[in-house]
């Protein structure tokens, strides 16, 4: 099991403090990734919670559908990103020959 948790639908006047306070009761939360948008520098909408452990966060799946600041949130476990594996690029042809 893991110990990272997504949560979605957040009220964007919601800041850090206030969701780790919605979510402390449930055990000792060791990060919190709380995305704000580049341009305006508000938050996302969503953040990611890692808790010390697993059945911290398994705890906190009881908060999904509840209301946090005037909206239902989702809660669910945090599904672990893909290596992407490098810089990508155009791709196409070898170096030195036109496609045209």
């Amino acid at each position: 099991m893991q110990n990272k948790i997504y949560v979605g639908n957040l009220s964007y006047s919601l800041d850090e403090a206030a969701l780790r306070t919605s979510f402390a009761e449930f055990g000792e939360i060791t990060d919190i990734a709380f995305p704000k948008d580049r341009v305006t520098g508000r938050p996302r909408g969503f953040a990611f919670i890692t808790f010390a452990d697993a059945k911290s966060a398994e705890g906190a799946l009881k908060l999904d559908g509840q209301e946090i600041a005037g909206r239902k949130v989702v809660v669910k476990f945090a599904l672990e990103r893909k290596a992407t594996g490098g810089a990508g690029g155009a791709g196409g042809g070898r170096r030195g020959e036109s496609r045209w």
